[in-house]
């Protein structure tokens, strides 16, 4: 089994792959390493995709994948799990601003130490202030919600065990909240490094500041699905049952006045005058699509199984 696995998500990095791929070289064959380097090239529009080629030419240990478009860097890190090969599996960025230098440290805290993932920590980060705020922000917000001591959950340069990558999937923004779904999927030793974050050479930044609240949005999405994804009733059908049960002891509060009214001889209004009756009715009504919904939702995850969500153009040095 090949022990390392490395797995990077390229986006118009044309200029800085080379230079990524013989530092990982060095680094592998510098501690005698196995190791396999698998580019995912995200829709590049630059010639990213031709420079892969021939790296790939030029050494047998690299392998790649082609989008057709850009998907996402959540899409081309779980394309690159489904792909690793290694008993280890690092990711990286491809900008060079995670140094190759930590893999061997990170590869020992996996098999030495037993962690089942690692998360880098840019403890010195070389990004603007627009970027370092926002971050802390979302990272004590995830440290809130997950429990997991983290202080940088968005930092690109992880370690994980192999099975910890074969057996989660993750979409959208979802990349950075993956020790948040790891530990959902029982993998709950989850360790921090210190790592070195180098100031960008080629290019510039790909993100915006539409992440920050695509991210947040899906913090929000990555908590509901992981919690209710297998026991859809448990939501839909506690929201429901209580909504019913509200509009159902209103509605009978209601009938009840009524009926007690005309008992005493009172002039009593009718039930159908008062708002409150409407507002019980539409909790009733409420409470029964939710009860549906949830009822719905178990019957399509019983029957649901994983698809391809991803369509690839080429591919290089893989198995078939």
């Amino acid at each position: 089994m090949i022990q390392i696995s490395v797995i990077i998500p390229v986006f118009n990095e044309q200029d800085s792959l080379p230079e990524l791929h013989n530092w990982i070289g060095r680094v592998m064959d510098g501690h005698g390493y196995s190791y396999e380097i698998i580019f995912v090239n995200d829709g590049s529009n630059d010639g990213s995709w031709n420079e892969i080629q021939k790296l790939a030419g030029l050494n047998p240990n690299v392998k790649g994948v082609s989008f057709t478009r850009n998907y996402g860097k959540s899409a081309a890190l779980d394309m690159g799990f489904s792909k690793a090969e290694g008993e280890v599996v690092i990711t990286m960025d491809a900008d060079l601003q995670d140094s190759p230098d930590e893999i061997p440290e990170l590869y020992e805290m996996i098999v030495r130490d037993g962690y089942d993932v690692v998360s880098g920590w840019k403890k010195k980060r070389r990004d603007p202030i627009t970027k370092t705020i926002p971050s802390r922000f979302f990272n004590g917000v995830t440290r809130l919600i997950s429990g997991i001591k983290l202080h940088d959950f968005n930092c690109g340069l992880k370690a994980y065990k192999s099975k910890v990558v074969k057996n989660i999937h993750i979409y959208g923004e979802m990349h950075r909240y993956i020790p948040l779904i790891a530990k959902w999927n029982g993998f709950a030793k989850i360790g921090e490094k210190v790592v070195e974050h180098r100031p960008r050479k080629y290019g510039e930044t790909k993100f915006g500041i539409e992440r920050f609240l695509n991210g947040f949005l899906d913090l929000i999405s990555v908590s509901f699905v992981n919690r209710y994804k297998r026991r859809p009733m448990h939501f839909f059908g506690t929201l429901g049952t209580v909504s019913f049960l509200a509009g159902f002891f209103i509605t009978s509060w209601l009938i009840f006045q009524k009926i007690y009214g005309l008992y005493q001889g009172r002039v009593v209004r009718e039930i159908t005058a008062q708002p409150l009756f409407f507002l019980a009715l539409v909790a009733l009504i409420v409470g029964v699509q939710l009860f549906l919904t949830g009822f719905l939702a178990e019957m399509m995850t019983s029957n649901n199984s994983r698809k391809a969500d991803y369509n690839i153009e080429e591919e290089l040095n893989f198995k078939d």
